[in-house]
């Protein structure tokens, strides 16, 4: 199931999306839901909505807090120089870096090197406290797909990553939320990310060093975890620097496509056509 967050010109409103590939007897539309499906059981209005005719938001807005991974894939690690750490490297990012699929991804002057890092995020659905991870499938509620940006040349000179990650417009998230799938069916998923249609990041998700449910442990164990907090499990290699005028998109196989265009700051680049 394809949970989106959208909008028709008026307030949000959440549905279920079914494309064509489905096979079913409404392809490429939205099922209205009555309400927040983490807030509230699913219930169907019975409205149904052309997929064309809306416009896709961030599938979430975190309750609280972006729980991202670094360094969890050890090629990525490497090409930035960095060793695999001994335990999980976590970081937090503001809700207000959270933007849905076809906005701009904000460039600020202060850096000369926004880099993105395609990742598949995990969805919390309950409340979570020390998680062990053989129960680690009962607190998710679904996976989309993220976008960690990043300003590199910021994260190296502050000594912390707090400011590198956490600009506005920092945290793509989209185009939508897959649920009912197994921890199991998403632990080899291919994430590409291309730079303007050019293929940047080709891995899977099977290259993992720690897996979700090591992750959604480890993290509950310090921090309680909320219904609609996101979880970014790391990024493959082949991160690279995106200027203004530059289109990115992520893609995770069975899940989606999310893709944003990169505006204002330095390093303005000429769009292509």
């Amino acid at each position: 199931m394809r949970i989106a967050r959208f909008s028709t010109g008026s307030d949000p409103q959440y549905g279920i999306v079914e494309l064509a590939e489905d096979g079913g007897q409404h392809p490429d539309t939205v099922a209205v839901l009555n309400g927040d499906p983490l807030a509230t059981p699913v219930q169907l209005t019975g409205e149904r909505i052309e997929l064309d005719a809306v416009r896709l938001l961030a599938p979430v807005i975190p309750r609280s807090k972006i729980v991202a991974v670094g360094r969890n894939y050890a090629a990525h690690a490497a090409e930035l120089g960095n060793e695999v750490p001994a335990v999980p490297l976590t970081f937090f990012k503001p809700n207000t870096s959270v933007i849905g699929p076809g906005e701009s991804i904000i460039h600020p002057d202060t850096s000369n090197e926004v880099s993105f890092e395609g990742e598949l995020a995990i969805v919390i659905g309950r409340i979570a406290k020390e998680v062990p991870a053989a129960r680690a499938k009962d607190v998710i509620f679904g996976y989309t797909v993220a976008n960690d940006v990043t300003a590199r040349d910021l994260q190296k000179s502050d000594g912390q990553w707090a400011r590198a990650k956490g600009y506005d417009t920092f945290c793509p998230l989209g185009p939508w939320i897959t649920t009912h799938q197994s921890i199991e069916e998403v632990s080899d998923l291919t994430i590409r990310t291309t730079l303007d249609g050019e293929e940047r990041q080709h891995g899977s998700t099977s290259l993992m060093i720690r897996k979700i449910p090591e992750l959604i442990e480890y993290i509950s164990s310090y921090t309680t975890l909320l219904p609609g907090d996101v979880i970014l499990t790391g990024t493959p290699e082949g991160v690279g620097v995106m200027k203004a005028g530059q289109e990115v998109s992520v893609e995770i196989d069975g899940i989606g496509i999310l893709t944003n265009l990169v505006t204002g700051g330095s390093g303005t680049s000429t769009p292509t056509t």
